[in-house]
């Protein structure tokens, strides 16, 4: 039974995925674009307010990224690979741009601001990973 949920449960994020591959002015995820990731560890005393995050900090970041921010994705952490264990992060935020000094020309300006706003909803410190698309 619990392999059968966490078979639907990859299927429905398979789907949204899916779904979500278009930024509202139809720019798609693609082979060549960068992607920056901001992961947020799970563990014992960590805390995250979602509802803050998703609907001030990421709003945040969007705006002040601006045209040069391509595509958002945020993912909650609801699992690890067993069944029943602890997602190893509570949160993703995915941002991907065309070309890789997009991300430091249009956050470099407006890092601190963003910096400073991470205590609003989380004492977790966040690790940054930038990828280039390959498929």
């Amino acid at each position: 039974m619990k392999t059968r949920i966490s078979l639907v449960l990859v299927l429905m994020v398979l789907v949204i995925a899916c779904q979500q591959n278009n930024s509202e002015d139809g720019t798609r995820i693609r082979k060549g674009m960068f992607k920056v990731s901001v992961t947020y560890p799970s563990g014992e005393g960590k805390t995250f307010d979602w509802d803050y995050y998703v609907t001030k900090h990421a709003t945040l970041v969007k705006t002040l990224l601006g045209d040069s921010l391509k595509f958002v994705t945020i993912d909650k952490g609801i699992s690890g690979g067993a069944p029943e264990s602890t997602a190893p992060y509570v949160a993703v935020f995915n941002m991907y741009f065309e070309t890789i000094t997009a991300f430091p020309n249009s956050f470099g300006p407006h890092a601190e601001e963003i910096r400073k706003d991470i205590p609003n909803y989380t004492n977790i410190q966040p690790i940054v990973q930038i990828s280039e698309v390959v498929q």
